[in-house]
C-alpha cells in the first residue's frame, strides 16, 4: 500500500503554490486585508490598557497586529498550494543548495555579507532628505522601548514573516510558475528586482523602502542561489539585530548613520572594505551551480510515494 508523501513542518503547507504576477497581487492584498484585520483586533484587545497604561497598549497592539497581517495571505497560500498537490510540481521554500560552500560556510558567509552590504546601503539614509520627526518616533520606539517585545517583533517576527512573503513565496514563485506557453517563471533578474520592490513596499515610507529595496537584491541573489529561506532569514535577523542592539546604546542614541559615528575619513575607508567585501561574496554565492533551470529550489514531484 502505498500514499503520497507528506512534509510536517510549516514550510510543507505551501510548495505547490508558486504565484505568477496574479498570484502575487492576490496575496499583497491579502496582506493588506490582514493588516486592517491586526489593526481592529488589536485595538479590541489593548483598549482596556489604553487610559491606565499607553506604553502598554502600544506593545500589544505591535506583537498582535504584526503576525496577524499575514494569516490572511497564509491561509490562501495553503490552500492553493492543496488544491495544485494533485497535479503539478511543488518547489520547496528552504532547499540546502550550497554546493562546495557548504552550510556552515554558507551562513556564515551570508552573515558578513548582509552586515557589510547594509554599513554601505545606510548612506542611502544620510543623504536622503531628513526623516520627519513622527517616523523617527516610530522608528526609535522599535528600536529603542522595550527590549524584548523589540527583540520578539523585529527579530523574529519580521524575519520569519516577511522571508516567508517575499523570498518564500514571492520570489520563488516568479521564478518558477507554469505560464501559458508551457515555460516556467520569468527571468531571475526580474524575480529578484520584483521581490525586493515588494519588501521595499511593505515598509510603508521612503527611508526604509530604499535601503530595504538593496539588501532585498542581495537576499534575493542569496534565496536564488541556495533556495534556503533559512538562510535568508539569518540575513534578516542579522541585519535587523544590529539596529536593535544599537538602539540599545546610549552612547549611540545620538547617531542615527555610521559616518556620524566613525566620520568621514574611518568611513570611507571602511565602505570601500565593505564595497569589496560584498562584490567577492556575491560573486561566490553566483558561482553555486544551479540544482534547477531557476536557481535552487528543490522540486517536489507529487506522484512521488512513500511505502505506507
Amino acid at each position: 500500500m502505498s500514499k503520497r508523501a507528506k512534509n510536517y513542518n510549516f514550510y510543507g503547507n505551501f510548495p505547490f503554490f508558486t504565484p505568477g504576477i496574479k498570484g502575487c497581487i492576490i496575496l499583497l492584498l491579502l496582506f493588506l486585508a490582514g493588516a486592517v484585520l491586526g489593526a481592529v483586533i488589536a485595538s479590541i484587545i489593548a483598549a482596556p490598557f489604553a487610559a491606565s497604561s499607553p506604553e502598554t497598549t502600544v506593545e500589544l497592539v505591535t506583537v498582535i497586529s504584526y503576525p496577524v497581517m499575514f494569516i490572511p495571505p497564509m491561509i490562501y497560500a495553503s490552500l492553493q498550494s492543496k488544491r495544485n498537490s494533485f497535479f503539478d510540481l511543488g518547489y520547496k521554500l528552504d532547499s540546502n543548495n550550497f554546493g562546495k560552500m557548504g552550510g556552515f560556510m554558507a551562513a556564515l558567509k551570508a552573515t558578513i555579507l548582509v552586515l557589510a552590504a547594509g554599513f554601505i546601503i545606510d548612506i542611502l539614509g544620510y543623504v536622503m532628505p531628513e526623516m520627519p520627526d513622527w517616523l523617527k518616533s516610530t522608528l526609535q520606539g522599535l528600536t529603542g522601548g522595550n527590549v524584548w517585545i523589540n527583540f520578539l517583533c523585529v527579530s523574529i517576527f519580521a524575519p520569519f514573516f516577511e522571508e516567508w512573503l517575499c523570498r518564500g513565496m514571492i520570489l520563488r514563485g516568479l521564478l518558477n510558475y507554469k505560464k501559458e506557453d508551457g515555460s516556467n517563471g520569468i527571468k531571475p533578474v526580474w524575480a529578484i528586482i520584483i521581490s525586493a520592490a515588494v519588501f521595499a513596499a511593505i515598509h510603508g515610507n521612503i527611508w526604509q523602502a530604499l535601503p530595504a529595496f538593496m539588501i532585498g537584491i542581495v537576499m534575493g541573489v542569496v534565496y536564488y542561489k541556495t533556495g534556503s529561506l533559512k538562510l535568508t532569514m539569518l540575513m534578516h535577523f542579522v541585519n535587523n539585530t544590529l539596529a536593535l542592539v544599537m538602539g540599545q546604546i546610549d552612547s549611540l542614541s545620538e547617531f542615527d548613520y555610521w559616518i556620524e559615528i566613525m566620520g568621514a575619513r574611518w568611513y570611507w575607508l571602511a565602505f570601500a572594505a565593505c564595497a569589496i567585501l560584498t562584490f567577492l561574496i556575491i560573486r561566490e554565492f553566483l558561482a553555486l551551480p544551479n540544482k534547477q533551470p531557476k536557481g535552487g529550489c528543490d522540486i517536489i514531484d507529487p506522484t512521488e510515494v512513500i511505502e505506507a
